[in-house]
């Protein structure tokens, strides 16, 4: 039982195992297994009596998986986290761990179209089996779904002119690849913020084409439902849209970060924090691994009902 370091390097493995407080005995999730570093060192706190549940929908993932009676794996996206809980005759939980965003394997292989460096399909699914693609968002979103998209998930103040250029060049070709992409916005990149530009670019689509941050607050209210009293929650975040939300549900007990207060003036709210502020990885695991720049870890405890 190795971790697959070539699939996806842990980030912040120490402070998110310290951050699940683990009970030897207690029932544990990672929904983004993904290359099984932070679920190995989960399960090898657990004894014969504790459970470890992990999710993946990428069926990649599947590969770094174990056989024990005490382990499960669900091929399945995080969504699903309730009834497939249930389905395990499992109502409550001693802990959550969620990695979001894209894995380094994903990202790596080429073809997934994750990647604005490698020319490949449009894809962009975590879940090849279903949904919709980048290709069929660039190709067919109306120019107001279009500047949605950029504006929202991509926080690109050229929305609405990314938007046109995309609409104009598809009435002639059907834009196919990355590269055919990144080609026709090459001319509305900022001269040296070009990386950043098409960063945004393809965050924002990834994000459209994966339903992130519907699914994001889902696991949310689904970990509120599902964690016992001093349960933990662990989030690692990769930008500011999912950690923004993930920051307003733990501090104020809402989405939108508006706080409902008691009579006596309390702040009304499922979590405490553990940490007020989030934390970073140090320079060390930056070096070793590009992902951990931008992570943003935040934990929470599950308060009394």
């Amino acid at each position: 039982m190795e971790n697959n370091t070539d699939y996806h390097i842990p980030v912040l493995l120490k402070e998110c195992i310290e951050g699940l407080n683990i009970n030897p005995d207690g029932i544990y999730v990672d929904v983004t297994f993904g290359g099984g570093g932070h679920s190995r060192e989960i399960y090898s706190k657990l004894s014969e009596k504790g459970k470890l549940i992990v999710f993946d929908q990428d069926a990649d993932a599947l590969k770094n998986s174990w056989k024990a009676p005490n382990f499960h794996f669900i091929t399945s996206n995080f969504s699903f986290l309730s009834n497939q809980l249930f389905a395990l005759g499992i109502s409550k939980v001693d802990g959550i761990l969620a990695d979001l965003g894209v894995s380094s394997h994903q990202f790596d292989e080429g073809e997934r179209g994750f990647s604005f460096r490698t020319d490949a399909v449009l894809d962009m699914r975590m879940n090849q089996r279903s949904g919709k693609s980048a290709k069929d968002i660039v190709n067919q979103y109306e120019e107001s779904e279009l500047i949605r998209v950029f504006k929202e998930y991509g926080e690109l103040n050229q929305s609405r002119r990314i938007a046109q250029v995309i609409i104009l060049e598809r009435a002639g070709k059907t834009i196919e690849t990355t590269f055919d992409l990144c080609n026709i916005l090459r001319h509305l990149a900022p001269k040296f913020k070009d990386y950043k530009f098409f960063a945004q670019v393809f965050q924002a689509l990834r994000i459209e084409v994966n339903e992130e941050m519907a699914v994001l607050e889902k696991l949310i209210l689904d970990a509120t439902d599902l964690l016992s009293v001093n349960g933990r929650f662990v989030v690692m975040s990769y930008h500011s849209l999912e950690d923004r939300l993930v920051k307003n549900y733990f501090k104020r007990g809402s989405f939108a970060g508006i706080e409902t207060k008691d009579f006596f003036g309390n702040v009304i709210k499922p979590f405490s924090e553990i940490n007020r502020h989030p934390y970073v990885a140090e320079e060390g695991e930056m070096e070793r691994n590009s992902r951990a720049r931008s992570v943003r870890l935040r934990i929470a405890e599950r308060n009394e009902r």
